[in-house]
């Protein structure tokens, strides 16, 4: 491998590092002499000494990089779509750095919180080592485009939407939703509930695309899967990388910049959960998959509760059993709609590895669990008689669905089984909102 300049991309690259220089060069002097207390304000800032213009020219450089930043950026997603390493570190890099400006200026306009003095640092170290690779590889693998090709930006908008699997993404934040709504014991502010939903939808939305990332060859051969944005390449592999890191690292710098640092760490823990313990080892090692990997979908009521409160009850620990529970039984159901789908793919599925028979048994077993521990709720006093009487009505029909699925069998059950379990999970966090504020 050869490094070389010729190509217009990795020039803009070195243009880009340069200005990053600089600007670091000016921040540092501004830290060290003091002159951000001369030059009180973000974007832009009045200087009331002379040193308040180091400041000020600081600011002038944070925009001028900005602007390089974007062009490499648009640069990188016109030319180098097919390029698995360069875009996603292209796109990672932009990433931090504007997320280091943006918790900059957080940290300017408060009291200095210290996890974010931290972040705001660990995100400058991250984003030169990001940014010298960046330097290093655009020379050595980046395409020289002639002429940029023309994209169906409708198609493109609607393939990375789909991407982010917004069904999936939509029950998480209920679950979020109601985390929130039942830590806080009343309808949380406007603003916290944008916050927090936005930094859940962008963790979750991030995790599924790395997830179909992960399973992009493997949704070859399912049909349910198959014409999925990557397994039908109508995104690139690199494209779906890119996109799936930009937005589990925004959603941390949301949640970390104005919601707190607990709903920020389980929201990264969720990420890494349902992402390295479940998409790349669980998925594919053991029958038990769904069990163990239920976990990464339980995290979002925590994350909720943990945006209201700024600790982890033991309430929020049993909204976290709920889905715990309500996973096996739900994807169990769906597993043996798709058996053959599994089968092919080579993913042990509880049907495809033990057969129908057993999986139908315990999905009533798991059922019957997931009633009893929603009910805990009420019997130790931790919600009131509307959820009580919710959890028993809407128990009671998951417990017919799931008594039909062991008794008859096969694939018509086993699919209302499987969207009763979505309603059931929407309408009982519903439930434990309504009963919250009432």
């Amino acid at each position: 491998m050869k490094y070389s300049l010729r190509s217009s991309f990795p020039r803009l690259v070195l243009a880009l590092f340069v200005m990053v220089f600089l600007l670091t060069i000016v921040g540092r002097i501004v830290t060290i002499t003091g002159a951000w207390s001369f030059c009180i304000g973000w974007p832009v800032c009045m200087p009331t000494a002379p040193l308040g213009y180091l400041k000020l020219a600081h600011l002038a450089l944070v925009g001028v990089a900005s602007v390089f930043m974007v062009l490499v950026w648009r640069k990188a997603w016109r030319e180098q779509r097919d390029q698995n390493l360069l875009l996603p570190l292209t796109t990672v890099t932009g990433v931090l750095f504007f997320g280091q400006a943006f918790i900059g200026a957080i940290v300017v306009t408060r009291a200095f919180p210290l996890h974010l003095v931290v972040l705001h640092t660990m995100s400058a170290i991250a984003l030169w080592i990001s940014l010298g690779l960046l330097v290093f590889a655009s020379g050595v693998l980046a395409k020289d485009v002639r002429e940029v090709p023309k994209f169906d930006y409708r198609q493109r908008a609607k393939d990375f939407f789909v991407l982010s699997k917004p069904l999936i993404v939509a029950l998480l934040l209920v679950t979020t939703y109601s985390g929130l709504v039942a830590g806080t014991k009343a309808w949380p502010s406007a603003s916290l509930t944008f916050w927090t939903l936005l930094g859940g939808m962008f963790a979750a939305a991030g995790s599924s695309a790395l997830n179909q990332y992960i399973d992009r060859e493997l949704d070859k051969n399912m049909q349910r899967t198959a014409k999925r944005p990557l397994a039908d390449r109508r995104l690139t592999a690199a494209e779906g990388l890119s996109y799936g890191l930009a937005l589990c690292l925004v959603s941390y710098y949301v949640m970390a910049g104005f919601v707190n640092l607990l709903a920020a760490l389980l929201s990264l823990a969720g990420i890494f959960y349902y992402v390295f313990f479940y998409s790349v080892w669980l998925k594919k090692a053991t029958v038990q998959n769904i069990v163990i990997g239920g976990g990464a979908g339980a995290i979002p009521p925590m994350v909720g509760w943990a945006a209201a409160t700024g600790n982890l009850g033991l309430a929020a620990w049993l909204l976290f059993a709920i889905v715990f529970m309500w996973t096996p039984p739900h994807f169990w159901a769906l597993a043996i709609v798709r058996m053959k789908d599994y089968e092919n793919a080579g993913v042990p599925m509880m049907p495809v590895v033990h057969g129908e028979e057993r999986t139908r048994r315990h999905i009533l077993i798991y059922t019957i669990e997931l009633v009893a521990v929603t009910l805990l709720l009420p019997i130790l006093n931790l919600a009131g008689t509307i959820y009580l009487i919710s959890a028993l009505v809407l128990g009671g029909f998951l417990l017919y669905a799931a008594w039909r699925v062991f008794k008859v069998g096969g694939n018509k059950v086993a699919w209302t089984m499987y969207r009763w379990s979505s309603m059931y999970l929407a309408f009982i966090f519903l439930a434990l909102m309504i009963d919250a504020v009432m």
